[in-house]
């Protein structure tokens, strides 16, 4: 294949080796990250913009650092593929980051805080040589931007800032970051085994490997959340890898490639600001406008709205390897079915919402409710209307949704379906009755 033709047998075994200690210590060290996050504290409490209904653990990232940081220090001393400059201060500024997002998750600091110490974290990483010097743009004369040597500093700090919180933004239903985090290391981690790049293959991998470690805890229903312990450090760390990969050493379109792959969380960041500012609020205020937001509006349930973006991210990811290659068609391409896939599977969500909607204004029950609910989610006749039924026998008596899905005579196995299914009915009869 094309894209390991520059990589022999013994860089792919530190590419695997890498990978699989990050993923095995950070599937490991998550229950631990979860006792210690309980321990001090650090749990989010549900909010009228949150996505879960119970008390939930924060500052599962921990675990993703430790197996970030272990897995580089193995690999990158074995390998002697990584130089003590570099690797202090990636590591340094990444821990400053892990740890103003864990302060964070226990003491809800100030945004101004936070800001203030990710802009510092990006000028350890300047001041270490990292820096975005020449820009490939394909769509001017030339095609090469040169920066200035402040330019390009004011440059890196900007890009890394941004990404940093477009990860963090992205953190609003179970598994979301983990996820497009983990799609964007694995794209960007072809791409440097296209143009041979030990280090950032080093990198790449052993993010992708503590982030998919940290998944099934985190994947719906979640155990517990990565917090801005997790994808502060995520983001940092993405950006990072992309100065030194991507946007510094390649020939190819060097500033299209990081925003493509890296494109949803910049969009939904990008939109969620100048949302904010049009409406006289603080861009660092936390709302229910971003894109998983209103994906679960429309319709979606949260697993299908994440499974949804993830298949957004990995043709994105798609598409900028692509480019990477100077394939600009076939990326444009990919692109454009994105755009229709898009557009018709929230067409096709806004109408099974919209004749729901309009069956419950017709004046069905609750029993009849949940039935229609459950034949949208795809649920079998009879199943439906045995959860149906049991569910408006709970409201009956008093119980709450969640206490009739746990009932020890339902099926174990369908414990998550139905939660996220109650979720979705819970919200579209908020919605309507309060018309």
């Amino acid at each position: 294949m094309e894209l390991f033709k520059n990589l022999d047998i013994n860089e792919f075994l530190f590419l695997a080796l890498a990978f699989l200690i990050a993923f095995v210590i950070s599937l490991v060290a998550t229950p631990f990250s979860k006792k210690l996050a309980i321990k001090v504290g650090a749990v989010d409490v549900p909010k009228a913009r949150s996505s879960h209904t119970k008390v939930m653990p924060l500052a599962g990232g921990t675990a993703i650092v430790a197996g970030f940081v272990i897995s580089i220090s193995i690999v990158g001393t074995i390998q002697n593929s990584i130089s003590i400059g570099y690797y202090v201060s990636l590591i340094g500024a990444g821990l400053l980051i892990t740890l103003v997002g864990f302060l964070d998750d226990i003491y809800d600091l100030r945004a101004s805080i936070k800001l203030f110490f990710q802009i510092l974290a990006a000028l350890i990483v300047v001041m270490s040589g990292i820096t975005i010097d020449v820009l490939t743009w394909p769509f001017i004369m030339g095609g090469v931007i040169q920066l200035g040597p402040s330019i390009n500093k004011i440059a890196t700090v900007i890009w890394i800032v941004g990404i940093t919180n477009a990860v963090n933004f992205m953190d609003g239903l179970d598994g979301l970051a983990t996820g497009i985090s983990t799609i964007a290391s694995i794209c960007l981690m072809l791409i440097a085994t296209i143009y041979g790049d030990p280090l950032s293959i080093l990198l790449t991998a052993a993010l992708a490997g503590a982030c998919l470690g940290f998944l099934p805890h985190n994947f719906s229903p979640a155990s517990i959340f990565m917090g801005d312990t997790g994808s502060t450090f995520l983001g940092f760390t993405l950006a990072v890898i992309s100065v030194e990969g991507l946007i510094k050493s390649y020939t190819a379109i060097t500033l299209v490639v990081p925003i493509i792959i890296l494109g949803l969380p910049i969009f939904d960041t990008s939109f969620a600001i100048i949302r904010r500012i049009a409406t006289g609020q603080s861009p660092m205020k936390a709302d229910r406008g971003h894109l998983h937001h209103r994906l679960v509006d429309k319709g979606y349930s949260h697993k299908r709205a994440v499974i949804f973006l993830y298949v957004i991210a990995s043709g994105l990811g798609n598409a900028g390897i692509l480019l990477s290659m100077n394939d600009l068609l076939l990326a444009g391409v990919i692109i454009g079915l994105i755009l229709v896939f898009w557009i018709v599977d929230m067409t096709l969500t806004t109408k099974r919402k919209k004749a729901l909607e309009k069956k419950v204004s017709d004046g069905l029950n609750a029993t009849e409710i949940d039935i229609a609910l459950n034949e949208i989610f795809d649920e079998s006749a009879g199943n439906s209307a045995d959860n149906a039924a049991g569910n408006a026998a709970g409201n009956a008596a008093g119980n709450s949704p969640s206490d009739s899905v746990g009932n020890p005579m339902g099926n174990p196995s369908n414990d998550s379906r139905e939660a996220d299914i109650i979720d979705f009915k819970e919200l579209v009869k908020d919605k309507v009755f309060k018309k």
